[in-house]
């Protein structure tokens, strides 16, 4: 009997992903755990293992394939060598296969409305249909206040996914402002002027979607510290002098790393997320880290990092940094945390506002450090200082509690010989 071989879910969240490359062609014979493919989520490329013996009876979805949503049907084992490329999908599998297809193709349609048919052949009260919606999809909609029964699913057998949730438009009031031009009255717009039109790949639309998300559903504010590290840069090079017997090298971003995590410690009030209609408050400080990759970015997780000496924290940042650039990084190395870092001083930028990456709590920009004249008790000195910004998330962290949060990290790195004891 053939075997229907489905997108898996390789992360938590993964609702759909990209068919990277096939392992395996047409007539193979294949062992449960041999491998089959390698499956582009938006953060990793991963591995997909059979988990039964037969023979690549068909292959339904070329190698290089973007949006193909979990559960839909991607090949079929035989167990016969005669079936080969002559076997189908059952009814049913089709069935799944079509409804991905069937929503790109109204997605396409512009100005698409339902016909009062369609709208007549709705259940009279919604809330009595069964709705069937992934977990993140119910957050998503819970957090924006949308109700499930008023959005239609793309997922399988009409389940609603995280795209159909973010890509919900509610209907506009009677009097509203005009609406953005789409794509097509855009490329109008622009269509004396030379340009290429750039497809987005999973990890990009990704990102696109959980900022927005997070400007419009989190309340950000703000909070600005000077940092002298004229002191960290003294103990970083006796440090490194001493290092470098073993090839290690200590970097400031290390020591922003170490200051974090024991500040959540000093203020543990502020080691929490907001999630639906709860606060999560943590024991340990796991503190992820913006790296910057090919077409858009990682946040690697520092797990533990108050316990972790700089050595240990720059050891592995650096293993994460390198995996996060050939995106070799399993779901739970960048998933997690309560509090980022988005460091840019390296760029010479010497401040900027960070995004909160949900569910975090709050995130810490951090610019170049430069050289300026500074006000003391007998006058004037020049002094190194480095500018951060505290995003923060007001339903978590109220003023008060992130000024506190803001002023433990300044202690820490303006005393650095605090943190290595």
């Amino acid at each position: 009997m053939p075997t229907t071989l489905l997108m898996p879910a390789l992360s938590p969240t993964m609702e759909e992903g990209t068919l990277a490359k096939w392992l395996v062609s047409e007539g193979d014979a294949v062992s449960s755990g041999d491998l089959l493919a390698e499956i582009e989520t938006d953060k990793a490329v991963m591995e997909f293992e059979s988990a039964d013996d037969g023979i690549v009876g068909k292959i339904l979805v070329p190698e290089g394939s973007q949006g193909i949503a979990v559960n839909q049907p991607i090949a079929i084992l035989v167990e016969d060598a005669s079936e080969v490329g002559k076997v189908s999908l059952p009814d049913e599998a089709q069935a799944v296969d079509e409804e991905p297809k069937k929503a790109t193709e109204a997605a396409a349609e512009k100005d698409l409305e339902p016909t009062p048919d369609k709208q007549a052949a709705k259940p009279e009260d919604a809330a009595s249909a069964r709705i069937f919606a992934s977990p993140l999809a119910k957050r998503i909609a819970q957090s924006k206040g949308l109700e499930l029964s008023s959005i239609t699913g793309s997922g399988p057998h009409g389940r609603i996914v995280k795209a159909d949730v973010e890509n919900f438009e509610a209907p506009a009031p009677a009097v509203s402002a005009a609406p953005s031009p789409g794509f097509e009255a855009l490329i109008g717009q622009y269509e004396a002027r030379e340009h290429e039109v750039i497809q987005l790949d999973g990890m990009r639309r990704t990102i696109a979607a959980r900022l927005s998300e997070s400007k419009q559903t989190i309340p950000h504010f703000y909070l600005r510290r000077d940092i002298r590290i004229d002191k960290l840069l003294a103990v970083r090079s006796e440090l490194n002098t001493a290092l470098a017997v073993h090839d290690m090298k200590i970097s400031v971003n290390d020591f922003i790393i170490k200051a974090a995590a024991l500040a959540l410690q000093s203020v543990p009030e502020a080691n929490s997320i907001w999630a639906a209609d709860k606060v999560l408050k943590f024991k340990s400080s796991d503190v992820a880290v913006a790296v910057a990759v090919d077409g858009g970015l990682f946040t690697p997780v520092l797990f533990d990092a108050d316990r972790k000496s700089l050595s240990q924290l720059s050891s592995e940042m650096k293993d994460l940094a390198e995996r996060a650039r050939s995106r070799s990084l399993k779901p739970n190395e960048y998933q997690g945390g309560s509090f980022a870092i988005s460091n840019l001083g390296m760029y010479g930028i010497e401040s900027f506002d960070a995004v909160i990456n949900p569910p975090h709590g709050s995130i810490l920009a951090v610019g170049a450090g430069t050289k300026r004249p500074v006000a003391v008790d007998d006058g004037i000195e020049i002094a190194t200082v480095m500018s951060a910004t505290l995003s923060v998330d007001h339903r978590v962290i109220d003023g008060v509690l992130g000024a506190r949060l803001l002023a433990s990290i300044v202690e820490n790195l303006e005393n650095p010989l605090r943190m290595m004891l």
